[in-house]
């Protein structure tokens, strides 16, 4: 059909005029040229896009030297939720009202998790009280292929009857490797402004800023000196394993106070810096779109007892609905481990560890309490079958030179001690002083800002001078200790001059023949092959110090006479030995636990821990002392036992009897 000339010319003003306007609402594939060009244009950021970019976290993790099963490194990155949402390893289950667990999907998505409530699941592949290195090689094949991106969900919220706005961002975790094993993890941070909106906020800096730990938090202002930045970007270290967030490189010890967590928070390094990709989430919920998770209210991770069971979502915190009024109640600071001590074991690290034995345990009993049960028992019979039953009645500090069971031993010293405090307090205070300006030097020297390459040497250094002072100091105090208790032994009383001048006759063998005891274990040790005969020597020259103080020997001959006085009765000298010196190690963190829950500055309860340990240096050396005199009684009344040569030098007697010191030769048949 041929249209009329009259009738093209209106038609064709007509698609002109129309033509903007069918161009917009066109799908994007339908025109060519300029206006798909317009059309397929990427749309700009909105202001909450803009902020949640101007302000995205820089991360610095504990790097992996040793991958990927090191859990005292960091094995996880905060990630998207796709990591475990569409992931055919992952199970969808859910709770019936009798308590059984049922597998609903596999490979739950966004959309097939939205809106549910109560006891869902999403179970990802592993055991949480099992291997968890299981998690740790899943989240590293999900790097390598990509599933695993660094991003964090940015979200904009605010709270009735606070002026402003708070922008959160929160870091996904696909495991938690701390003190409670569970599946999942949601950490992160939160910036307050003062402007109503985002559009407002562009031209104005943050008021305050608080690090997500564990149910708590660590607050500052903005411009506060503790909050590191990189431009307008905050540098935060997320805790090895655990993923509470601090500022600064350190061990912070959690006491469970304030929504802290319960044990040793790590972020020192070897670091590695992570920068994070900030994904805008929406100010509510969704039920639909890439959001839609956001409308899940289950776990997201495996069913578990207690701490163990997998967390819930951002939606479902405190922090979420009202930011402010939660982020008031929060902390301005996390205590963190002392670098040194004076003396002794750090009380703050003791609690560490004795925080990590009792979670193995609870986490062994949330699995098979029978054998959580077994291991405490276990650990209570091989407690008392090496304390056993010992007489403590009578005790006699007169007669020094007598048989004595262990509990004798013990109350013996404590006594001897109190007696004779006058002379033994001071030196013990005067150690703690030589071993404290020791571990400062050694400090100084460590931290030390040496040449690149030098750091190395320098901890080397730091390290020599305190294996070297340490023992030296503990030599001292011990010999005079022991002969304070020697002139006992002769009814003499001693003085602290008379004691130190006892010391200085024979200082090169008293200090030289413990310090050479102390090296010549060491040494056996470390060749991992000569461990049972550095334990074997570790008891049979105990008394190095005693026989030269006692009756004068060279170090040679201390060392062979402190070995044929054990031997034959190793056990019994192991048992008191190894008592004395748990009494002397874990004393001090034992009393001062407690001293953790309160106010008082971590430095100052190591301070009182290193005292603990110092005032008992004397005490352990009585111990021994009170020892080497019941096992030189019991040399002189019992018959000599035989023994046999283990010299290589001299095969023809390897492995035979051979005549103890001052006996007729044993047949050799």
């Amino acid at each position: 059909m041929k249209w009329p000339r009259r009738l093209l010319v209106p038609i064709a003003a007509l698609l002109l005029a129309l033509l903007p306007a069918l161009a917009h609402g066109a799908p994007k594939d339908y025109f060519k040229g300029e206006a798909t060009t317009a059309v397929a244009a990427p749309a700009a950021e909105s202001p909450a896009e803009e902020l949640a970019e101007k302000y995205v976290p820089i991360t610095e993790l504990r790097k992996e030297t040793d991958p990927p099963c090191d859990t005292s490194q960091e094995q996880y990155q905060p990630t998207s939720v796709d990591s475990v949402l569409g992931n055919p390893t992952v199970t969808l289950q859910h709770e019936a009202a009798d308590g059984e667990l049922t597998d609903v999907r596999k490979a739950p998505t966004a959309e097939e998790i939205a809106g549910l409530h109560g006891p869902w699941y999403l179970n990802l592949e592993g055991r949480v009280l099992g291997n968890t290195c299981v998690y740790a090689r899943a989240f590293k094949k999900l790097l390598e292929e990509g599933k695993a991106p660094a991003v964090t969900y940015a979200h904009i919220a605010r709270e009735k009857g606070h002026s402003g706005f708070a922008l959160q961002y929160w870091f996904f975790w696909y495991f938690n490797q701390f003190n409670d094993l569970h599946e999942g993890d949601w950490e992160g941070m939160q910036l307050t402004f003062e402007a109503e909106n985002p559009a407002a906020a562009r031209d104005e800096e943050p008021s305050e800023i608080i690090l997500f730990q564990h149910a708590g938090g660590e607050r500052a202002n903005w411009t506060d000196g503790k909050v590191q930045k990189e431009g307008t970007h905050p540098i935060v270290y997320p805790a090895a394993g655990s993923h509470a967030t601090f500022y600064d490189s350190a061990v912070y010890v959690e006491n469970g106070q304030h929504g802290s967590g319960l044990g040793c928070d790590n972020t020192t390094g070897p670091l590695r810096e992570l920068k994070l990709a900030p994904v805008l989430m929406p100010n509510g919920v969704r039920t639909s779109g890439p959001f839609a998770w956001t409308s899940y209210y289950g776990r997201w991770g495996e069913r578990e007892k207690g701490y163990n069971n997998g967390p819930t979502g951002p939606q479902t915190k405190t922090v979420w609905r009202e930011p402010f009024a939660w982020m008031a109640k929060q902390r301005t600071t996390s205590p963190r481990l002392p670098g040194g001590t004076i003396a002794g074991p750090q009380v703050t690290k003791a609690f560490c560890g004795a925080v990590e034995v009792a979670s193995e345990i609870i986490n062994l009993d949330a699995e098979s309490p029978p054998a959580a049960a077994a291991t405490v028992i276990g650990v209570v019979i091989l407690i008392i079958l090496f304390v056993g039953v010992t007489t403590w009645r009578p005790v006699d500090i007169d007669t020094l030179r007598r048989r004595r069971a262990l509990g004798q031993i013990l109350r013996a010293a404590r006594q001897f001690y109190g007696r004779h405090w006058r002379v033994l307090l001071p030196v013990a205070l005067a150690a703690l002083i030589l071993i404290g300006i020791t571990n400062f030097l050694a400090g100084l020297i460590s931290e030390s800002s040496p040449q690149p390459g030098e750091t190395g040497v320098n901890l080397a250094w730091a390290d020599l001078l305190e294996q070297i002072v340490r023992p030296i100091a503990q030599a001292l105090v011990a010999a005079i200790a022991i002969v304070v208790a020697r002139e006992a032994t002769r009814s003499k009383e001693v003085g602290f001059r008379q004691a130190l001048l006892g010391v200085k006759a024979r200082f090169w063998r008293v200090v030289g023949a413990q310090v050479l005891a102390t090296l010549g274990v060491l040494a056996l040790a470390l060749t991992v092959i000569g461990l049972p005969w550095a334990i074997w020597k570790l008891v049979g020259w105990a008394f190095v110090q005693e026989e030269v103080i006692f009756t004068d020997k060279s170090f040679r001959q201390s060392f062979k006479a402190s070995s044929e006085l054990v031997r034959g009765r190793w056990f019994r000298t192991a048992r008191v030995i190894v008592i004395f010196y748990v009494i002397g190690i874990a004393t001090g963190p034992i009393l001062t636990f407690a001293l953790i829950f309160t106010a008082l500055p971590l430095f100052w309860i190591n301070v009182i821990g290193s005292l603990v340990f110092a005032l008992l240096i004397p005490f352990t050396a009585l111990g021994g002392t009170f020892l080497y005199l019941d096992l030189s009684v019991r040399e002189e009344e019992e018959p000599t036992r035989p023994r046999r040569s283990w010299r290589l030098w001299r095969p023809r007697q390897f492995g035979r009897i051979v005549p103890a010191p001052g006996t007729a030769a044993a047949p050799s048949g």
